[in-house]
């Protein structure tokens, strides 16, 4: 681990899974290496890492509970033999009930579960030309935030499509996060047009740093996604894009910039109250 207190090594990686599970975790796993070599500190995950299904019944036929994912005990696996923190995107994870939820983790150093968030907003659209989505049908919507201590401060645990709800990251960054996961997996259509201005303005209104890896490429169902894997900074300048295709990107965080950021434009704590 970087032994400077504020300051680490990033790395987000960009996936292009399928509906293989056991391919898709060692596609992981290799990546993950690959950036430990690069001497990186917290290692970032997409959405869906270790599967991108298509259809309820092939989702509910391959998804796992917490204590018996595979995925969830190989990221735990790697993060504990190589002393990295890691967020693994997200999981399917099927719950005591039968339900589903879309199960992001922040896992330490030691390989222990330290938080867990479970997608919110569910992205249920009608985009056009055929292309709909409703998430709601497969997956029971999360209730609570969470936020996770880091060596280097307060992370920030959200998917996807939350992205487009501001105040669920005002919310984030006020209960003291200085960086924000947005594992996603964005269409390819949606990510052309939303996917860096929306990114850039959640660092920007949060004064944190934004970590987006991304899914990128076709998938089953006939589905694509846009890729552009980001590391946005508190100023909302982008420090890395991993463009269209499968690959890791890096930077180096100094935490410092969030709290210089937010004594420049000190917007979380001047909240009013108004009338609708």
């Amino acid at each position: 681990m970087n032994k400077r207190k504020n300051i680490f090594k990033a790395a987000c990686i960009q996936l292009n899974s399928n509906n293989d599970m056991i391919k898709n975790i060692e596609t992981s796993i290799n990546l993950i290496d690959s950036a430990i070599s690069e001497k990186a500190d917290f290692i970032f995950l997409p959405e869906n890492s270790s599967m991108m299904e298509w259809g309820k019944k092939n989702i509910l036929t391959s998804a796992m509970s917490e204590d018996d994912h595979i995925a969830l005990r190989a990221y735990k696996k790697i993060a504990k033999e190589n002393s990295i923190w890691l967020n693994c995107g997200s999981l399917t994870i099927l719950l005591n009930d039968g339900s589903l939820v879309n199960r992001s983790y922040l896992i330490n150093s030691s390989g222990e579960v330290i938080s867990y968030y479970d997608k919110i907003h569910m992205f249920d659209v009608d985009l056009g030309n055929g292309h709909t989505y409703f998430e709601s049908s497969t997956y029971t919507p999360g209730k609570y935030l969470s936020v996770g201590s880091t060596p280097w401060g307060k992370v920030g645990l959200t998917i996807c499509y939350d992205l487009r709800f501001p105040y669920l990251y005002r919310d984030i960054a006020k209960l003291g996060a200085k960086m924000i996961c947005v594992p996603s997996a964005f269409t390819l259509a949606t990510g052309k047009a939303h996917w860096h201005a929306l990114l850039r303005a959640r660092a920007i209104e949060t004064g944190a740093f934004i970590f987006a890896p991304a899914q990128v490429g076709d998938h089953p169902g006939e589905r694509q996604t846009y890729g552009h894997s980001l590391i946005v900074d508190p100023w909302g300048y982008v420090l890395a894009d991993a463009g269209p295709s499968s690959n890791i990107i890096f930077s180096e965080i100094d935490i410092e910039k969030s709290d210089i950021a937010r004594k420049k434009i000190p917007s979380l704590s001047y909240d009013k109250n108004y009338k609708f």
